[in-house]
């Protein structure tokens, strides 16, 4: 299972039983910018294309190694977003020998929520699950396994951060801005009344796991202290006043942070306060399980379905 986002591109290689459970068995994340510049151009670079192509032939390699049966790609935000995303997919279905395909904003939530409440025990309470991506964030509430709303907003790390960050360290204003336009996309995305009802959250990907590991100081990485952490606001609100005054370069050296999760880090982390803020949360819970997971749910419920 690989995972083509707009910031970075993953891999899933695991075992699905027949009654659902997911035995990882290797994941990688490597972080490629495929949307780089993609809001302002509205074309996927020479460049960046290339990057995950790098990615990809490693991906491959590994596929073949462990020997995996069924094989597929999930292109979200910044392939949806440009002119030549089309031609884009259709060379990683040829070259890499993936079923690979663009996948519309709702069933990115929807496989979303999938995997991050696979294995969770439910307890009645509204949950809302937050992925904050390169170039659109989802917000999926619902209960009881169920979804109730769900929408992808035209919001994430590399889209602001080409938006607003101008300056190197950034300034207050310029983050001060960013928060004031994710803050306008989310009151216009998300009913009030739909986010009243929510109780608890759930954060996955990058911006979400890259906290936990700055607050845990984790060098290296380490995705079972990550898995479950609880991200409070105050702590976030710390990390992100202590990210403001650093140059990029110097943001490579947090404690915690992948080097090449510098330059977004920053908007990322001033997204996740608004999701804090809209949601009138204390706290999020991090969790490793996310849309790759519930893609390979998906495709393991496919491939045992009757012909």
């Amino acid at each position: 299972m690989v995972d083509i986002g707009t910031n970075s591109t993953r891999l899933l290689i695991a075992d699905v039983a027949r009654d659902g459970t997911l035995t990882q068995r290797y994941r990688e994340s490597i972080v490629t910018r495929l949307g780089d510049r993609v809001d302002a151009t509205g074309h996927l670079g020479d460049e960046a294309i290339e990057r995950v192509f790098q990615a990809l032939e490693h991906y491959r390699r590994l596929i073949d190694e462990h020997g995996a049966t069924a094989t597929t790609a999930v292109l979200t935000s910044a392939v949806r977003d440009a002119a030549n995303g089309s031609q884009f997919t259709a060379r990683v279905r040829d070259d890499y020998g993936l079923d690979a395909r663009t996948i519309a904003g709702d069933e990115e939530a929807a496989l979303t929520f999938a995997g991050a409440t696979s294995e969770r025990v439910d307890d009645g309470e509204q949950i809302v699950v937050v992925d904050i991506g390169g170039g659109s964030t989802e917000f999926v509430i619902g209960r009881d396994g169920g979804v109730d709303f769900h929408v992808s907003t035209q919001a994430g790390v590399v889209r602001q951060t080409e938006r607003h960050i101008r300056s190197d360290p950034p300034t207050h204003e310029e983050v001060d801005a960013l928060r004031r336009e994710v803050a306008e996309i989310i009151a216009q995305k998300i009913p009030a009344q739909a986010r009243s009802e929510v109780s608890r959250a759930v954060a996955v990907a990058g911006t979400a796991t890259s906290c936990a590991a700055i607050e845990l100081g984790l060098e290296p990485y380490d995705p079972a202290r990550v898995h479950g952490h609880v991200l409070t606001r105050a702590k976030t609100t710390q990390i992100l006043e202590q990210l403001i005054p650093l140059t990029n370069d110097e943001r490579r050296d947090v404690k915690g942070l992948h080097p090449d999760r510098a330059p977004t880090i920053l908007a990322g982390v001033a997204m996740l306060l608004e999701v804090f803020e809209a949601f009138d949360l204390d706290h999020v819970e991090v969790s490793e399980h996310d849309i790759l997971r519930g893609a390979a749910l998906a495709l393991a419920a496919r491939s045992a379905a009757p012909r």
